[in-house]
């Protein structure tokens, strides 16, 4: 006998049971997603190092981010090696010099430019206005002071004279009234009164004489001219520019008949006798020049020639740009061999310096931001090391060394450019693979895709 069997299932207990597969669901897929995830950050070695577990970038300590190449570009640059066949080191022409120790630099070399001195540079200006009528003085030509230069016409020096004349006449007939009057009032016939009223007026005609005299000179006109002039003579109404002092013309504006007023500037002279040699002082040898150190000036245009001076100012204000500051150095120039914009070496006289470090400044080169020297082993011929050089002061064909090489190392003084240039075409002295970052290796794996598709040529240079 068959009996069906049913099961009845009220609808909350479908509701639960269908949020319970979907939870189920959710959790797998959620513990599946994480350990994909975890995976791709351990990297490959995570199954033979499960207990090491690395940190995302976007979790990473603040210092921790920073790789080592990074700070290794910041730091010092490490010594490599560099090999050569005997062979190589003949034909480059390769040198070695040893470190020695010597006196360090007892003056600052800098480069200057000749300039007038501004206490003798003078701008002729006219005192009157006019029109040009000669010109005497051309440029390059030495003049003496009070030398005439040129001539102009002037109106306006013309009417002061008329009028100068004119107040005189009346000045010269009031002191004739005046002394009538005096004589009239001694016998009664005028009053004292009267005789106040035409000193009054006598003191106002002299004050006015006196004034327009001093316009005529003020406009340039001699002493001896004004008292020159009387009644009936022709008035002068050309002046002269003189030299206001000894020098050389080396500007000129003024030619024949231009118009002029007193701001035109017609010629500048300059007393050549002293010059200054201006240049520019760097920060670090502020504190090594003072106003009054001794300093020489040489030239490659007279190299025999070595003019003595004193450094007679230090601007106080710092170049934005530059970070130098403008020392001007006086110097005789009696002969005149410094001609204004020359270039021109300044050497400025400091303390004598202590004993220091010194190699030749041609065994320098530079890799990037560094300086480098290749010293030699003394065991391997053809072996050399790239070592990193701080540097001071130079002393003509010699620098100073602060850091990186010893007295009695030797150095590479000539033919280093080869040295250095077979080290970048062998490619040594980069950083070890084993001190990149974290997930380095697939970008240090590309790069040297790139660098193997990247043709490279080889140069030799015979002779």
């Amino acid at each position: 006998m068959n009996q069906d069997s049913r099961i009845t299932l009220r609808w909350p207990v479908v509701l639960i049971g269908v949020i319970a597969l979907l939870a189920a669901g959710a959790g797998g897929a959620y513990l599946w997603m994480r350990s994909s995830v975890g995976a791709d950050i351990r990297g490959p070695d995570a199954a033979n190092h499960p207990g090491d577990v690395s940190m995302p970038t976007s979790q990473t300590p603040s210092g921790a981010g920073t790789t080592p190449s990074a700070n290794a570009s910041a730091g010092p640059l490490p010594d490599v090696a560099v090999s050569l066949s005997a062979d190589a080191v003949k034909r480059a022409g390769i040198e070695l010099a040893t470190v020695t120790t010597g006196a360090g630099s007892s003056g600052v070399r800098i480069p200057g430019t000749v300039e007038p001195n501004a206490y003798k540079q003078v701008t002729v200006t006219p005192l009157v206005a006019g029109r040009v009528t000669r010109v005497v003085a051309e440029l390059g030509d030495q003049v003496r002071r009070g030398q005439t230069l040129a001539q102009i016409f002037s109106p306006e020096l013309a009417d002061a004279q008329t009028k100068y004349l004119s107040a005189k006449a009346e000045l010269d007939a009031h002191e004739r009234e005046l002394d009538r009057t005096m004589k009239l009032v001694a016998i009664g016939a005028a009053s004292q009164q009267e005789l106040e009223r035409l000193h009054a007026e006598h003191a106002a005609k002299l004050a006015g004489v006196q004034s327009l005299r001093s316009r005529l000179v003020l406009l340039g006109m001699p002493a001896s001219a004004i008292d020159a002039l009387a009644p009936g003579k022709e008035v002068e109404a050309t002046t002269s520019i003189p030299a206001p002092i000894a020098g050389v013309i080396t500007e000129r504006g003024a030619n024949v008949g231009v118009n002029v007023d007193t701001a035109t500037k017609l010629f500048t002279v300059v007393d050549l006798s002293t010059v200054w040699v201006v240049g520019a002082l760097y920060e670090k040898d502020f504190s090594r020049v003072r106003v009054g150190s001794a300093a020489s000036v040489t030239t490659s245009a007279y190299p025999s020639l070595k003019l003595a001076g004193r450094v007679s100012y230090i601007d106080p204000q710092v170049s934005p740009d530059t970070r130098t500051a403008r020392v001007r150095v006086e110097v005789p120039n009696p002969r005149q061999e410094l001609r204004l914009g020359m270039y021109a070496d300044i050497e400025i006289q400091t303390a004598a310096g202590a004993q220091a470090v010194m190699i030749p400044r041609s065994a320098v080169q530079n890799v990037g931001d560094h300086q480098v020297v290749y010293v030699a082993n003394r065991s391997e011929p053809g072996k050399f090391v790239e070592r990193e050089v701080l540097l001071g002061q130079s002393s003509g064909d010699h620098v100073e060394v602060v850091s990186g090489v010893k007295p009695g190392d030797q150095i590479a003084s000539k033919g280093s450019f080869f040295i250095r240039a077979e080290r970048e075409r062998l490619g040594l002295g980069s950083a070890p693979r084993s001190s990149a970052a974290p997930g380095a290796g697939r970008s240090e794996s590309a790069e040297s895709a790139r660098e193997a598709a990247v043709q490279t040529a080889t140069i030799t240079v015979r002779e």
